[in-house]
């Protein structure tokens, strides 16, 4: 492998790291995906877009705002839309698919504001990257590595270090238990969402900084957050960061060897490798059927 595609592997991990770290954050107090969190991926790049580009705000002052708003919508989603319907008693299969229903509609809305073409806010000029050990890498590149390995930091610390990590941490494994030590199972949810969507907004900021914008792009990245979390299992950070640097290097072997159009098929391949031979990934600690 030449350093260039040792290189490119690195970076397709971190970004895979960050879209599943946001998405397992939510997931762990709810117990069943969560697709709408697909949308707050490519609403963090769209409204980055028209706050930087179309409003004219400083960088600074947009991607905050940005992730302010994807934050927002998934706690309102969370409000109005989950809770009524976990109220009704309804099974974890059926919150997914009214999850995946909204994700439609929201990507729709999406799609109708800014339109299906590729969008970028990149107004920089691009210039040929800088060479470190033989690979070139671009200065978006050395931004959303440093970023990510910042926020995935910052994500690690409040879940093991704050009262409020442990008290996600501690509806995530028994909301019943949790709720008789005074645990409020909502409390924790409620921050789970908001941590979580802070962090997939701006992954998805910085993914599109690097390849720019479409109204779908969060799905792919979602996808690719399953299956590397499937593929890890539901243990440590290290088991999900390895079920990450598989499937980006399985990926861009793929692209390499065959064509780039087999990177999704891939990942599938892989996933259902898994399935199949190690059910539970790496960890040893897999999703239930029931929380599908």
């Amino acid at each position: 492998m030449t350093p260039q595609f040792l290189l490119n592997i690195s970076f397709s991990t971190i970004l895979n790291f960050a879209v599943a770290e946001s998405f397992i954050l939510v997931y762990r107090p709810i117990y069943f995906f969560h697709l709408t969190h697909a949308i707050t991926i490519a609403l963090g790049a769209y409204i980055a877009y028209w706050l930087g580009i179309g409003m004219g705000v400083p960088l600074w002052g947009a991607v905050p705002l940005s992730v302010v708003v994807g934050v927002l919508l998934m706690l309102a989603v969370n409000q109005f839309v989950y809770k009524p319907l976990q109220k009704r008693k309804i099974e974890s299969w059926q919150m997914m698919i009214a999850s995946l229903g909204l994700y439609v509609v929201l990507q729709n809305i999406v799609s109708i504001v800014w339109g299906d073409s590729t969008l970028s806010f990149r107004t920089w000029e691009v210039k040929q990257g800088h060479e470190f050990l033989g690979a070139y890498i671009t200065d978006v590149q050395i931004i959303t590595i440093v970023a990510s390995a910042v926020l995935l930091l910052g994500s690690w610390l409040f879940m093991e270090k704050t009262n409020i990590g442990q008290q996600i941490k501690a509806v995530s494994s028994n909301p019943e238990l949790s709720t008789i030590f005074g645990i409020s199972k909502n409390k924790a949810v409620a921050w789970s969402f908001a941590i979580g969507s802070g962090l997939a907004a701006c992954a998805g900021i910085l993914i599109a900084a690097d390849t720019d914008m479409t109204p779908t792009m969060g799905f792919n990245w979602l996808l690719y957050a399953v299956v590397a979390m499937i593929i890890g299992g539901m243990g440590k950070m290290r088991y999900l960061l390895l079920g990450c640097l598989l499937l980006a290097t399985a990926q861009h072997l793929a692209a390499y060897y065959l064509d780039s159009k087999w990177m999704n098929a891939t990942a599938y391949i892989i996933l259902i490798a898994f399935l199949y031979f190690r059910p539970y990934g790496f960890s040893g600690q897999g999703v239930k059927k029931a929380d599908i």
